[in-house]
C-alpha cells in the first residue's frame, strides 16, 4: 500500500481517532456510545499513512519526493 497521508493530516486522523476512542471508554453512560468506536478509521489511517478513500479519489496529501 502505497502512502498518501501527509504529516498534518496524518496527526489530525491520529488526533481525532485517539479522542473518540477515549470518548468511547469515558461516556460509558450513554446508550450511543459505541458510535465512538468509529475513531478506529481516522486511528487506523493516520497509524499507516495509507487511506483507501484518498486512493480511489486519486487525492494525495504526502509531499513529493525528489
Amino acid at each position: 500500500m502505497t502512502k498518501n497521508v501527509g504529516g498534518i493530516d496524518r496527526i489530525l486522523r491520529i488526533v481525532i481517532g485517539a479522542a473518540l476512542i477515549l470518548g468511547f471508554f469515558l461516556n460509558s453512560a450513554n446508550g450511543y456510545n459505541w458510535l465512538y468506536l468509529i475513531g478506529i478509521v481516522p486511528l487506523a489511517t493516520g497509524l499507516m499513512s495509507t487511506c483507501p478513500l484518498y486512493k480511489i479519489f486519486g487525492f494525495n496529501t504526502c509531499p513529493m519526493k525528489k
